[in-house]
């Protein structure tokens, strides 16, 4: 009924109104819709051209080297294990930031590559060296070569002070002088960057000369003598480390080890001592040793903590020295006597801090020091006798370097400076690891 009344209503007003009116309310609307349809033909026209200047700068963009994303030099290593992937060979560490695009979490696209990337090489190669773990590859082979220099003085004196200036007696002057060459040749094998397991092999080169002033101050009685060690194997030693923890916003990387060394190289006991002719106070060894000659365990562990753009590190590790037994222990010409020897037992304790100075270079600063007890000896059918002087404390400054001259290449100097008279005066060491 409804649109029954509906169909007569515009037959009505159809009737009613006439045909111009209608007609004039059909050409508004057809202007109205033209007007709308050239508006969406010039954004069309917009948007295309828009489109075009976008194309060609992404191909502009293809075209281009890819830029490796920005390291910072002091990250820990550990920061870029979880979620990595292989680029090219190196290791680089893809965040969910980077692979969105950093979209999400207020961050910028460049922030995101900054905390994703993987530390700089030199900051890889400085852990390696601070914690004595060496993540770098499954197998590395490092070479190395240290030179130490020993020069001590003793002044001896046999008599009495008169008026407190004026000394009457014997003035003795000794004087030794050593130089040591070792050649280190170091195979290490990484298993799931967890375990570290290492064999060393020195080969010692040693030199000393002995000097002493004869009794009575006769300075025409003063005599020299010299002893040199051809190159001879030293003590090979072998090392198992256990990497435990990675370094986290609050913990350090840590590391305990055990090593464990052989008396392959030639043992001090038993060598003669041979009198200088016209000087009775000099008597100069016939051989010169390149090992200790026993057996001897070192368990220890190193921390590792970055402190941007710091890395600190420490160490602490004890060495026992078994006791042994040897067929002659005297020193003296045409004896022979039997015993053992105890080797004192010694800690080591170390403290620095490093600073990646670029990618290819770090530079680090560190202290060390060495306490060893008293050795003792007893000779067959007498009891255990304390060696005179066998305790020790040496403590060195050292001043390190890492220079990564190759992805698989890196090159160590350092200088230890010998701060205690126990310590030699300084020992140069250079090293160079390269990684399989």
């Amino acid at each position: 009924m409804h649109r029954s009344l509906s169909l007569r209503a515009v037959v009505c007003l159809s009737t009613l109104l006439p045909a111009s009116v209608l007609y004039a309310a059909q050409d508004t609307d057809i202007e109205s819709l033209k007007q709308e349809l050239m508006a969406l033909k010039q954004r069309y026209e917009v948007q295309q051209k828009a489109l075009a200047v976008l194309e060609q700068r992404v191909r502009q963009v293809e075209d281009q080297p890819a830029t490796p994303a920005p390291k910072r030099l002091a990250k820990s290593p550990a920061d870029f294990q979880k979620g990595t992937t292989t680029v090219a060979g190196n290791t680089r560490g893809v965040g969910a930031a980077a692979a969105s695009g950093g979209a999400g979490g207020g961050s910028s696209y460049g922030q995101s590559l900054k905390d994703d990337s993987a530390p700089a090489q030199s900051v890889s190669n400085l852990y390696n060296e601070a914690s004595g773990f060496f993540g770098n590859g499954k197998f590395s082979v490092e070479t190395g070569i240290s030179y130490s220099r020993y020069d001590a003085r003793q002044l001896s004196l046999n008599g009495f002070l008169a008026l407190d200036s004026i000394f009457l007696g014997n003035i003795n002057l000794d004087r030794i002088k050593s130089d040591s060459w070792t050649l280190d040749l170091t195979g290490r094998y990484n298993l799931d960057n967890r375990w570290q397991f290492d064999l060393n092999v020195p080969v010692v080169y040693r030199e000393s000369t002995y000097q002493s002033g004869g009794a009575g101050g006769n300075s025409n009685a003063t005599s020299e003598g010299s002893v040199t060690r051809d190159p001879t194997i030293g003590d090979v030693n072998f090392g198992i480390a256990y990497k435990f923890l990675d370094e986290s916003a609050n913990l350090p990387d840590a590391v305990v080890s055990v090593r464990v060394k052989a008396p392959t190289g030639q043992d001090p006991y038993g060598i003669k001592l041979i009198a200088q002719p016209g000087n009775d106070n000099l008597a100069v060894p016939e051989s010169l040793p390149t090992g200790n000659g026993v057996w001897s365990v070192t368990p220890g562990i190193s921390l590792v903590k970055t402190f941007d753009p710091a890395v600190l590190f420490g160490s602490l590790s004890y060495t026992h020295n078994f006791e042994d037994s040897f067929s002659d222990i005297s020193p003296n010409v045409n004896q022979k006597i039997p015993g053992k020897i105890s080797l004192g037992d010694s800690f080591q304790l170390g403290v620095g801090v490093a600073f990646a100075l670029n990618e290819k270079m770090s530079m680090s600063f560190s202290v060390t020091d060495l306490v060893q007890r008293k050795s003792r000896v007893k000779q067959s059918g007498q009891d255990w006798q304390s060696v005179v002087s066998s305790d020790a404390n040496a403590g060195y400054f050292n001043v390190g370097m890492t220079i990564a001259a190759s992805d698989n290449l890196t090159i160590v100097p350092n200088l230890s400076i010998g701060m205690t008279d126990d310590a030699p005066d300084f020992t140069f060491s250079l090293k160079f690891p390269y990684y399989f």
